[in-house]
């Protein structure tokens, strides 16, 4: 009787587990069904609306991008911590760099529980070979080429454009960039190793859980502090005849031990590199996680003024507000901002840098800087960007676009986007602005980049497709940054 139901059972189970399938597809919840068809819609409007505008691939057009690059060696955080017996500390705290490994459980804990991104240099040559060595034998560790701008050139060649990359890089690693990117910079034997500590959402490590996904980056860089492809690049940036100037990296920078005197003069060589090029060429400077003061300050002098655009994320943004209204740097902010919260930064940015702009011009009569005239946020939830009008950027709602399904194309590490491993967390309606009686403006699933104007600029705003099932999260930044920016050279 046992042998006849199992036979019974191998003959008709097939049937039986599709009928299960159908039945299941079937009676679907409603609010199920509505959710799917929404974010198919979105997603198919998003790719509507990046489309509108092509590449030629007959005059691709011309980049160049500066500084640094080194190689990430991606693991899963927690499983890392864990490997080496480190646990969570009873008080997480801010450190502005690492010394040992009782200071590197208190600032993971301190970003890991926000699930805010943060990047930390250690001093400690011997901790950080240790825990490079103890991240080589983890399962699922992953090597990547890594550096803002090598990420952000790689993206931009992807994207159809001719790249020249600066930086000083070891053959292997030039090896295996795109054949549309050209290296200015030195030969190195070894690069350089970059530690990306990656969690998902919901990820615990002792009695903490992270909100979100994100990661913890950890470098011993004694290269890419020193800028010292600048040389080369600027050699060759005149023959290159580039349309846009894209400057990162300059976080390797933050809390360096340099000699006195040093990283002002190095400093002072890329303002002279970013004054001397063309008025008419672009210039975009990509924010990181910076948390030393004075090279917030150095950067307010030396970099900022001389570039029209800027990228950076929802802790860089209020990370720089505070010092443009004299107060300290904001180490941790809200890692999921309201859109309107956002966009009120996003103006004090652009009206206090453009008045200190008229303020210098004015004074000196030299027109030696550049007044704002790009400003893009990348959030978890959406993609914010403000363009004055009649600037040289075009194609704003398209590039807000692209920025937002180059997000999910990252971090879920497809070029395809697939709606069931995707979720919209953006409100169905927002604020323009935390102002009592602001506009309210409802996310349309059919044009779903809001674009309206004020003042002498218009402001986009496109939800993300957030990623389900995280692949990569490092990079994601550099990489929305330089897709938005290829459709508005």
């Amino acid at each position: 009787m046992d042998g006849g139901g199992r036979v019974s059972w191998v003959k008709y189970g097939p049937v039986v587990s599709a009928l299960v399938v159908l039945l299941a597809f079937w009676f679907r919840s409603p609010q199920n069904v509505v959710l799917d068809d929404r974010l198919d819609t979105v997603l198919s409007s998003l790719l509507k609306a990046e489309r509108k505008v092509g590449i030629s691939d007959v005059e691709r057009p011309r980049v160049a991008v500066g500084f640094g690059g080194c190689v990430d060696l991606i693991v899963d955080g927690v499983s890392l911590l864990n490997k080496i017996d480190l646990t969570p500390t009873e008080q997480p705290l801010h450190h502005n760099y690492l010394e040992n490994a009782v200071q590197l459980a208190q600032s993971f804990a301190y970003f890991f529980a926000p699930g805010a991104a943060a990047e930390r240099f250690m001093l400690n040559d011997t901790l950080f070979s240790e825990l490079v060595e103890a991240s080589r034998d983890l399962p699922g560790n992953r090597w990547a080429i890594g550096g803002n701008a090598p990420v952000m050139a790689g993206r931009m060649a992807t994207e159809g454009c001719d790249v020249l990359l600066g930086g000083s890089f070891s053959p292997d690693f030039t090896d295996v960039l795109s054949e549309h990117i050209t290296v200015a910079g030195n030969i190195v034997e070894e690069p350089d190793i970059h530690l990306i500590l990656e969690y998902p959402s919901g990820a615990s490590w002792g009695h903490l859980t992270s909100r979100r996904a994100n990661r913890y980056i950890i470098h011993s860089d004694d290269h890419n502090p020193y800028l010292d492809s600048m040389e080369e690049f600027t050699e060759q940036l005149e023959d290159f005849k580039p349309d846009l100037l894209v400057v990162g990296g300059l976080q390797m920078m933050d809390n360096f031990p340099f000699q006195m005197g040093e990283r002002d003069t190095l400093l002072s060589r890329l303002s002279d590199l970013l004054l001397t090029s063309s008025p008419k060429l672009g210039v975009h400077f990509e924010m990181a996680s910076f948390v030393e003061e004075s090279i917030m300050e150095d950067l307010l002098h030396y970099v900022i003024p001389r570039a029209d655009s800027l990228g950076m994320n929802e802790q860089e943004l209020p990370n720089l507000l505070s010092l443009l209204k004299g107060s300290n740097i904001t180490v941790l902010s809200d890692p999921n901002p309201r859109v309107a919260t956002v966009l009120d930064q996003m103006r004090e940015v652009y009206r206090i840098l453009n008045q200190r702009y008229k303020d210098i011009s004015e004074e000196t009569n030299s027109g030696e800087g550049k007044p704002l005239t790009r400003l893009h946020v990348h959030t978890l939830a959406f993609q914010a960007m403000i363009v004055t009008h009649g600037s040289q950027w075009k194609n704003t709602m398209s590039a807000t676009a692209k920025a937002s399904l180059t997000a999910n194309r990252h971090v879920c590490g497809s070029n395809d986007i697939d709606p069931s491993k995707a979720r919209l967390i953006m409100d169905d309606s927002f604020s323009v602005s935390r102002q009592e009686g602001s506009q309210r403006i409802p996310l349309q699933e059919s044009r779903p980049v809001s674009c309206w104007d004020e003042e002498d600029y218009e402001i986009c705003v496109a939800p993300v497709l957030v990623c389900t099932e995280v692949y990569q999260t490092a990079g994601g930044g550099d990489n929305i940054s330089a897709a938005g920016l290829v459709l508005q050279i």
